[in-house]
């Protein structure tokens, strides 16, 4: 990030599992925390989806943009890409690891996003310009809805 200009603060909070405890631990929306899901199609190409944690992924929605057939990532495999990071704390940073990437436009509409930082006791504060930045070469799209929980 400091090497593309990107402006950003780290966050410090209590450990956490996932995201959902990540936001409640750091005292943020849902809405504003940026979580990474990692898929995979029927070749093995791989593509990372960034949506706000307060959201579930539509695999059909991504299937029918890209023309392709996108299924979950197995852990294990997550974890051989990202050995980096503590399980299941994936930053949604794919440009690091060479992984294309899209990102759901809800996250545009918030006033600041947190990203997870890759430890589970740290979140990465951007405004949605500099995320803009961050996903250069990303184009938004239209594909997770709001879980009511």
């Amino acid at each position: 990030m400091d090497k593309n200009h990107i402006k950003y603060q780290l966050l410090q909070h209590k450990p956490s599992k996932n995201s959902l405890s990540s936001a409640i631990q750091a005292h943020i929306k849902t809405s504003q925390l940026v979580k990474a899901i990692m898929l995979e199609d029927l070749q093995g190409g791989k593509l990372m989806a960034i949506l706000p944690a307060s959201h579930k992924i539509s695999l059909n929605a991504l299937n029918t943009h890209f023309n392709r057939q996108f299924h979950l990532m197995k852990e294990s495999h997550i974890y051989e890409i990202f050995e980096d990071c503590k399980h299941g704390a994936v930053p949604p940073l794919a440009q690091a690891y060479e992984i294309n990437r899209v990102y759901d436009e809800f996250l545009m509409r918030q006033d600041n996003l947190y990203l997870e930082a890759g430890d589970h006791i740290s979140l990465i504060q951007l405004s949605p310009e500099e995320f803009k930045k961050l996903m250069q070469y990303s184009v938004p799209l239209k594909f997770s809805y709001r879980l009511f929980h």
